[in-house]
């Protein structure tokens, strides 16, 4: 349990906060990060924490685009389908993953490494098109580009470190 293993973390979350469930976020990363997504069990465990309804914290979970409540890849690929990045090649982007992961879009890959998703803006249309790789930006993608940064996410997965695929280790 969230409380027990990460009971020091989740006092010092709680204590930025003059009202508990103001936590919500970053607790919902915890346990994201802990056991890959959120099922019914996690989510409750959150609240719980928060003192909060177990509605109040679905709500929550189900309307942030980087909270998952069905198990993801190690890495949540998520490409920007919003005008500017498809006027520079976004779609072809999409289809060259969808091709290249042999899945399509909203799928994880068989041996769970990637999850592709169509996202609307992340907020760097300047340098579209682009892609997160779970926080990382991966700005200018062009289908040339593609092998080498799924090579690179790969060893990065190969490599035993520990992989965030939530906003808790992002820089603040």
């Amino acid at each position: 349990m969230l409380a027990d293993k990460y009971a020091a973390e989740i006092a010092s979350i709680l204590a930025r906060y003059p009202i508990k469930n103001s936590a919500v976020l970053p607790l919902c990363y915890l346990a994201q990060d802990e056991y890959g997504h959120l099922s019914i069990d996690h989510i409750q465990e959150v609240a719980d924490i928060v003192a909060m309804p177990y509605t109040d914290v679905y709500e929550v979970v189900t309307f942030y685009s980087l909270l998952y409540d069905q198990p993801v890849g190690k890495w949540v690929l998520q490409v920007c389908d919003d005008n500017p990045c498809c006027f520079t090649g976004g779609e072809e982007l999409v289809a060259d993953l969808e091709e290249r992961l042999g899945i399509p879009a909203g799928e994880t890959t068989d041996d769970k490494l990637f999850t592709l998703q169509r996202v609307k803006c992340i907020g760097a249309c300047h340098r579209a098109p682009v892609m997160q790789a779970n926080l990382e930006f991966v700005y200018n993608l062009t289908a040339d580009k593609v092998p080498g940064v799924l090579e690179d996410l790969i060893q990065q997965a190969q490599s035993g470190g520990t992989l965030s695929i939530s906003g808790r280790f992002a820089e603040k």
